[in-house]
């Protein structure tokens, strides 16, 4: 081979090099035609996302302007999901710390506590409506149901606050059509006690609730003994019990005759704290029962109810069996503070005075008559 034709090889060897180098130098480079590609289809896709959510935006406040009830409702109901799904993630939580603790309810905190007895009622109410709104075209029909029954269709995560407070007012007055028959049924029984040396308080403290007042939270722990066995404890109160429920007025037009009626003790129990009659009903009393004290020790350990939001006392008191609506702040915390004293002094054995406490703290609240009379 000539010695040109080798330089001449070489040269181009070297030419190609540097061009590759100058290709590589260009594909790595900001300016490289992949990366610009890259920027644009970029920009082009927050241009388009930026016009998509103004769309959004602008189309809501038309709707909003438009339809502001229905808009309202909307809002509502996708605020409500939301929180419904964020309790029932809690709730699963709750589950499963409570089953992995062997401390039972005693590794549970106030709003756990809460949470594990509200959300499977909420769960069972709004499953139908979630489960309807997931076929097409259904939402046209479910849509103004919801806004016409909010109440029967929905749980407390869709409603506003003025419907929270509405519809826990409906829910104690229908509670508190069975107190008076299970005051009724307390009054029956105190002729059995003759002979107690109880009896002389306890017929004291009927007497008061008859009359409008309440007895001492010392008066009440001192006939705690009643609710231990017969005729009060929970494995004493029978469903057909006999109680002096209706009164009819004598020839005289002033004497009372009590005229002998057989009432459902437990269920009007049940009623009361807004269970159904059906089955089990000692052990769901009972349940109920040890589900209250534990709530009422979970307030105390932390700090007690003066800790308590207003709407968190709010809910304790008409989960209690009492209306704090038009009721002062420090007269629901002082209720509830008495309501504690009793608690702490129950036990396994006595439950069942828990239960009756609606009606030895509550029978006479003003708050209460007035949403019956």
């Amino acid at each position: 081979m000539r010695p040109e034709a080798h330089l001449h090889d070489g040269a181009s060897c070297q030419d190609q090099n540097q061009l590759n180098v100058h290709a590589t130098y260009v594909h790595q480079s900001k300016y490289s035609p992949a990366k610009l590609k890259a920027k644009e289809e970029k920009k082009i896709r927050k241009y388009a996302l930026s016009r998509f959510m103004q769309f959004v935006t602008d189309y809501q406040k038309r709707l909003e302007e438009q339809f502001p009830s229905a808009y309202s409702m909307y809002r509502i109901f996708m605020s409500g999901m939301k929180d419904f799904y964020q309790d029932m993630k809690r709730y699963f939580r709750v589950v499963k710390k409570l089953n992995s603790s062997e401390e039972g309810y005693k590794c549970l905190s106030r709003k756990e506590l809460e949470i594990y007895h509200q959300m499977p009622l909420d769960m069972i109410r709004v499953a139908p409506i979630l489960l309807f709104s997931a076929v097409p075209f259904t939402n046209y029909v479910i849509l103004p149901l919801l806004y016409l029954f909010p109440r029967q269709l929905l749980c407390y995560h869709f409603w506003t606050l003025q419907q929270r407070m509405e519809f826990a007012v409906h829910t104690q007055r229908k509670r508190l059509l069975n107190y008076r028959p299970v005051f009724r049924c307390l009054q029956a029984q105190l002729e059995s006690l003759q002979g107690n040396p109880l009896y002389d308080t306890w017929s004291r403290i009927l007497g008061m609730l008859g009359s409008g007042v309440h007895p001492s939270v010392d008066d009440i722990l001192y006939c705690r003994e009643l609710f231990k066995g017969d005729p009060y404890s929970l494995t004493h109160i029978y469903t057909g019990h006999v109680c002096f429920l209706c009164c009819d007025v004598g020839n005289d037009g002033m004497s009372v005759i009590p005229v002998p009626c057989i009432v459902p003790f437990k269920s009007a129990l049940l009623r009361m704290y807004g269970m159904h009659s059906g089955w089990r009903r000692r052990t769901r009393l009972a349940g109920r029962a040890e589900l209250i004290q534990h709530m009422d020790a979970a307030i105390v350990r932390e700090g007690g109810v003066k800790t308590l939001s207003q709407e968190e006392i709010r809910w304790a008191c008409f989960f209690r069996g009492l209306n704090p609506v038009n009721m002062k702040t420090d007269d629901a915390v002082e209720w509830l503070d008495q309501w504690i004293l009793i608690s702490k002094q129950v036990d396994k054995t006595s439950w069942s005075l828990l239960l009756h406490c609606p009606i030895l703290l509550a029978y006479n609240q003003p708050s209460n008559w007035s949403l019956i009379y």
